[in-house]
Order: C-alpha cells, then structure tokens, then sequence
C-alpha cells in the first residue's frame, strides 16, 4: 500500500507540474503575442504617475471651501448628465431584462418546445452578448444620430444577451415536478410557467437583474466617448482639452455613484438569495 501511495503522490506531482508549465508557457505565449514588455512597462509608469499627480486638484486647509467650490464648477450640470447616465442604466437594464425574460425560456432545455428553436434561441442571445455595448453605441449613433437613446439600445441588446443566458441556465436547473404536475392537468404552457415555474426563478432573476444592472451603469459612463449621452461625454470632452482638475471631479464623482450603487444593490442582492434559501 505503501508503494501504491508512493507511485499516486508521484503521478499526481507529474501532472500538477505539466500543468504550471502549461501555464507558464502560455503566460509566455500570450505576453509575447500581446507585446507585453515589463521593462517598458517599468520606464513609463512615471507617465501615470506624472497624470495622477495633475488631475488632482491643489485643496488647501485654509480656503478648503473655496477650493472645493472651483473643483467643483460644474457640478450642476455634471450631476445632470450623470442622472441622464444612471437613467440609460436604468432603462437599458429594464428592456434587456425583459428581452431575456422571453427568450429565456425557449433557450432552457428543459422547457424548449424543439431543439431547433432552442438552437436559433441560444444563438440569437451569444450575438448579442458577444458584441461590446460600444460597437453596438457606434452602430446606433450611424443610424439614428447622437445621443441617450443610442446608449439605451445598445446597453439592452447587450443586456438581453447576457441576461438571457443566466436566466436560461436558472430555468434550467429548477424542479421539473410541479411543471409536471400541472401540465398533466390541462395547464397550458403559458399557465406552467407562471404558476410553477416563476416562483423558483424570480429570486434568482432578480438578483441578476440588480447585477447587470451595477454593470450597465459603469457601461453607461463610458457611452459618452462615441457621442451616446451621459457624463462619459463631458469626461471625454475634459480629458480632450486638457482640463485636468474636470478630469478627476467627474471620474470621482463616477466612482462614488458605482460605489453606492454596489454596495445598495449587494444587499438587495443578499437579501433575495436568503428569501430564496429561505423558502
């Protein structure tokens, strides 16, 4: 026994190190093919640092009030176009949801009516989630022009996508019996889902939903930059022109909103996966 333990430690040293050189050689592989140079790196990084330091506004204690107040010049129409932003969250989150709330049970194998269906379902939903929001934005802005609407599209196309996969995988692992059940019974397809399939997964969607949601909003932030509304716009409009301290009061003021967001959303989230245990 002693032998056979011996030869099993050994087999398994082998493999574990045949996979970390795997691992290192495609670490490798990768670093060369993506023209990563750690010692350019190492040279350039005073670059960041160097733009760090001259987006920083200069606060002193002594007119800390004023100081704050010149950072801050734009405030007002900074914290609109970030409502605007939040907005096209909001309402690209909601259309997606609901786009992957109909697809999703075609795309679930144990409720697809015909592996065909279920086939041009699934694929439908990995175009939609394969392609960036931006490239989406950017072919919206061609065909309907500039601004939030365009942002909205492309945020619930890609939202349906990727929502819909999730919500298809929580269908598919929820208890057959009661669909069963119903269905032996007379229910219509319709009646199945609402009655014994909608009380497993509406938790869990939920939670999804809140999710994608703490996404789109980063993913909003960044529409600006191709002319899709919102504070990326104003952020791309200060990093253009050179205006360093506008640079840093919008970028701060993205980051405590999704910071904020985050953590409301968590809890929500928490609260939703304990109800569902619960039950």
């Amino acid at each position: 026994m002693a032998e056979a333990y011996g030869r099993a430690v050994a087999s398994t040293r082998r493999r574990s190190l045949a996979f970390l050189a795997v691992v290192a050689g495609l670490l490798v592989l990768s670093g060369l093919m993506a023209e990563v140079r750690p010692l350019v790196l190492a040279d350039n990084i005073g670059n960041l640092t160097a733009y760090l330091g001259r987006i920083l506004p200069h606060l002193t204690l002594a007119d800390l009030r004023g100081d704050l107040a010149e950072w801050y010049w734009g405030l007002p129409k900074w914290a609109a176009l970030l409502g605007e932003t939040l907005l096209m969250a909001y309402l690209g989150t909601l259309l997606g949801g609901v786009g992957a709330f109909l697809l999703c049970f075609g795309a679930a194998a144990n409720l697809a009516r015909t592996r065909a269906g279920r086939f041009l379902t699934r694929r439908a939903l990995e175009v939609l989630r394969t392609v960036p929001e931006i490239v989406f934005a950017l072919l919206f802005v061609i065909a309907f022009g500039l601004g939030p609407m365009v942002g909205v599209l492309a945020l619930a196309l890609h939202t349906t996508g990727a929502l819909g996969k999730l919500f298809s995988e929580v269908v598919e692992n929820i208890d057959m019996r009661p669909v069963e059940g119903l269905t032996a019974s007379g229910a219509s397809r319709i009646q199945a889902i609402r009655f014994a399939v909608l009380p497993q997964v509406l938790s869990s969607f939920a939670s999804y939903g809140l999710l994608r949601f703490e996404i789109n909003v980063r993913g909003a932030g960044v529409m600006g930059f191709v002319g899709a509304g919102g504070i990326g716009q104003e952020l791309l409009v200060a990093i253009r022109n050179f205006y360093d301290a506008d640079v840093s009061a919008i970028l701060l003021m993205i980051v405590a909103t999704v910071m904020a967001i985050d953590l409301g959303t968590e809890r929500l989230r928490h609260h939703l996966i304990g109800a569902e245990g619960a039950r």
